[in-house]
């Protein structure tokens, strides 16, 4: 309590009303599987749209997979998951990459799979930042060399203007005549000098293999030039939609602002760094950690006689007769980086993932992302050349996403059924589960290739990208207290199998759930089911309501804990509870024509014992009448006379 000691006014602050609850996000998800790039393992990335995805984790071409029996080429249902997550209204996802190294070594060890070593010796090897194809990528490195920047002061005093401390410089001995000789005009050599800028403005040069020296040694400034030097780094990603990105401009100075080791280090101090910047330069070996050093490993040897021919003007050049004026392209350096390589085929292990206290991959890199509401792993039921028993495969990874659901309490899963199953197959499939936290879909949809150029050859994908951005559309348009059925699925042009009501008669009460195609209303999603043999959660949209209230009344009471168990404790509780409640009974969440028949809220000495009491525990208890889906529509119709009366 506030001291009162001396005679005075105290204004306090007060609150006199209940705290409020805010409901929680239902839309968040987590896709897990292979992709052509990207982290492996590690706390998974925010992504808002498919461009994001294409940056971090590559683009839509299909994945190469290895296995014991060779090599298989399959769709990259990840990337085509992800697509139809944002076309169908879904906003925001985390992914979770699965990579299976080839090798029988620690992947810790693995820095990347693809890299090249430019011309040069030393020469610093250039490594891909992540594993797989898609770092199979063209880098290039455009020198700019800038204007001359020796110039005259006002007394005519030689200087030089525009460079900062650590900047790379090339100087050029201009050839025009023979420049001054002797003890206090000794001639400064052409070649690649990093600059040293002290306090006081003073310039110094020097390049290694001499002592460094000042301005004043251009005695005679017209017989030389001085010109920064900086490169131009652009990549070219792999794949049928790739194009030139350009990264940026940078200076070879390892402590410069804007420096390219730095910027393109192996282990990068900045996490925006380590996702969106493709690859690294390993300086390890360089030896002398100076921009000369740098620039002579990275661009060769031959780069000096280019530079000199580039800065000098054609006169200059036709006097010593020295060969033709350099081309851009003799300014560029292409690096290749080949070989990478998309892993084995994962495993169900591989999808369940490994903690070790410091990273975390597979399903637990979804466990410190408390937002997320909806699990998939798009691709994982389907029936690979690879895999000498797929059935048992997709059994054990479903198995894995149910376990992570379950133990996570606020999450649902989205199951795919294998592709290619007839209805016999599927409900054995099904019969193998039992879980409140799911639901199963069936069959796989029919899409357009992005990667046909002609785009006319069809593919069957996994229904989870579809059914999850479904979820989240229906949240946003309805709530999640709605059912996500009877929804058009954007981007299907069929199914796999067309099912007709007979079928869905024989496949709905055993939970799953069914794509259909009606004439006139197109491809719709038409089932709402958990797999749960308990009726109380026969429907996803009762078992994701309930999450959300939960986890709601979770994150909104969290103030209650270490509060006085008392009387206005409890009051205050079932006051904010309540409030929540009503607005949710008005949004059409729950049943009946007024509050009393919608819910309740006790927290009292009637939920709670002495012994509750004593040992710290408040118990408040709530009732909900929750609203299901009208499931099956039903019209009764009879006969009726015109001289009957009502």
């Amino acid at each position: 309590m506030p001291e009162y000691l001396a005679p005075g006014v105290y204004v306090e602050e007060v609150s006199y009303r209940a705290k409020s609850i805010e409901g929680v996000s239902t839309t968040v998800t987590g896709f897990i599987g292979p992709t052509r790039y990207g982290p492996v393992g590690g706390e998974p990335e925010l992504l808002t749209s498919f461009a994001d995805f294409e940056r971090i984790y590559g683009g839509i071409d299909p994945l190469v997979l290895s296995g014991d029996s060779g090599e298989e080429q399959q769709h990259n249902y990840m990337a085509h998951a992800v697509r139809a997550f944002f076309d169908n209204g879904g906003t925001k996802l985390y992914v979770a990459r699965v990579y299976e190294y080839d090798t029988d070594g620690d992947p810790a060890d693995e820095p990347g799979l693809g890299h090249s070593v430019p011309t040069g010796s030393p020469a610093p090897p250039i490594i891909a930042r992540f594993p797989g194809t898609g770092g199979d990528m063209r880098i290039t490195f455009t020198v700019k060399v800038g204007p001359n920047v020796l110039t005259a002061d006002a007394d005519d005093n030689t200087i030089v203007s525009g460079l900062t401390n650590h900047d790379l410089v090339f100087i050029n001995q201009v050839p025009t005549g023979s420049p001054p000789a002797g003890p206090t005009t000794n001639p400064v050599g052409e070649g690649l000098y990093d600059v040293s800028k002290d306090e006081g403005g003073v310039v110094t040069f020097d390049n290694g293999d001499v002592t460094s020296f000042g301005v004043e040694r251009f005695v005679e400034r017209e017989n030389y030039t001085v010109h920064l030097v900086t490169v131009i780094v652009s990549v070219r990603r792999p794949g049928r939609f790739s194009s030139d990105e350009l990264i940026g401009e940078f200076s070879f100075g390892p402590e410069s602002r804007n420096s390219l080791s730095n910027y393109f280090q192996q282990e990068p101090e900045s996490r925006n760094r380590y996702l969106h910047v493709p690859f690294a330069i390993g300086l390890d070996d360089l030896g002398e950690q100076t921009g000369s050093a740098l620039a002579d490993a990275l661009l060769g040897a031959d780069m000096l006689d280019v530079l000199r021919r580039h800065v000098a003007s054609e006169s200059e050049l036709a006097n010593l007769s020295p060969p033709s004026r350099t081309s851009p392209s003799e300014l560029t350096i292409t690096v290749t980086l080949a070989e990478g390589a998309d892993g084995r085929l994962p495993t169900a292990n591989s999808y369940r993932g490994s903690d070790t206290g410091t990273t975390m991959t597979g399903l637990f890199a979804f466990e410190g992302v408390e937002e997320i509401s909806i699990v998939a792993a798009p691709g994982y039921s389907y029936q690979s050349a690879l895999s000498e028993n797929n059935d048992t495969r997709a059994s054990q990874i479903t198995s894995h996403l149910l376990t992570h659901v379950e133990k996570m309490r606020y999450r649902v899963a989205v199951l795919d059924s294998p592709d290619g199953f007839v209805l016999s197959e599927v409900r054995n499939f099904r019969g193998k589960f039992d879980s409140k936290h799911a639901a199963l879909y069936y069959p796989w949809v029919t899409v357009l290739d992005p990667n046909d150029p002609d785009g006319v050859r069809e593919i069957e994908l996994p229904p989870s990208g579809f059914v999850a951005g479904i979820y989240a559309r229906n949240d946003v348009e309805h709530g999640v207290f709605k059912a996500p059925a009877n929804e058009v699925v954007r981007g299907a042009i069929g199914f796999e199998l067309l099912l007709n009501k007979a079928q869905q008669d024989v496949l709905n009460p055993e939970g799953i759930n069914c794509f259909r195609f009606f004439e006139g209303r197109g491809y719709r999603l038409w089932g709402a089911r958990t797999i749960s043999s308990d009726p109380e959660w026969k429907y996803i949209s009762v078992r994701r309501y309930f999450a959300y209230l939960e986890h709601s009344v979770d994150k909104g009471t969290q103030w209650a804990v270490f509060e006085n168990n008392n009387e206005p404790l409890w009051a205050n509780i079932r006051r904010t509870v309540e409030d929540f409640l009503f607005n949710e009974w008005r949004s059409g969440a729950l049943m009946g024509s007024k509050p009393e028949e919608a819910y309740f809220v006790r927290c009292d000495r009637s939920t709670m014992t002495q012994n509750d009491l004593d040992n710290g525990r408040l118990i408040c208890l709530v009732g909900v009448a929750v609203v299901k889906p009208a499931e099956f529509v039903i019209f009764r119709i009879g006969q009726w006379t015109a001289d009957r009366k009502v």
